[in-house]
């Protein structure tokens, strides 16, 4: 079992049945991460668009999907079905893995890093972050980036306010800064 995991099952989730004042079944939970690379010239640079696919399996530790155009839009020259961009999804142990190796060494490492926004709650209780170079994660050696690319990281969590989720985020390890 992921250390993480562990944690949120021995301590976390205790702590948050107390502070929340919540039943054991009203808990909020981390239920997935979505983390997803835009590639808008990804049709023109087919070797850019490969490199970040395996750059992006290697930080996640499963293949991305390829993400394609639903509609043609001529002023971005692009066409239905062209690719676009790659997305991973993550559940379970692989996910609080993930987790655990964003918050312990891939957040600390971003330069001028003051704190997570907290305005980037939905309402609904999900987190959405932008992280702007692969290059913070220990699996992506540095002597081979060739280009930077940024990623957009969504935490889907079964809290239904942002407050539960922001809760459950801090106590997971989540640096969120003063708003």
């Amino acid at each position: 079992m992921a250390r993480l995991h562990e944690e949120y099952k021995t301590t976390i989730s205790p702590a948050l049945k107390e502070r929340l004042g919540c039943g054991a079944m009203a808990i909020p939970k981390l239920k997935k991460i979505v983390i997803s690379m835009g590639m808008g010239d990804a049709n023109q640079e087919k070797a850019k668009f490969e490199t970040a696919s395996k750059q992006l399996a290697l930080i996640a530790g499963q293949r991305p999907i390829i993400m394609r155009a639903k509609k043609s839009v001529s002023n971005f020259k692009l066409r239905e079905g062209m690719n676009v961009g790659l997305k991973v999804t993550l559940h379970g142990p692989r996910m609080f893995e993930f987790l655990d190796r964003l918050v312990s060494i891939a957040i600390p490492r971003v330069k001028d890093f003051r704190g997570l926004n907290p305005s980037g709650f939905d309402g609904r209780g999900n987190y959405n972050m932008g992280l702007v170079e692969q290059s913070v994660f220990p699996e992506i050696d540095p002597a081979t980036i060739t280009f930077t690319q940024g990623m957009n990281l969504a935490f889907e969590t079964s809290s239904a306010t942002d407050e539960g989720a922001k809760e459950l985020l801090t106590m997971l390890g989540m640096p969120f800064r003063e708003s």
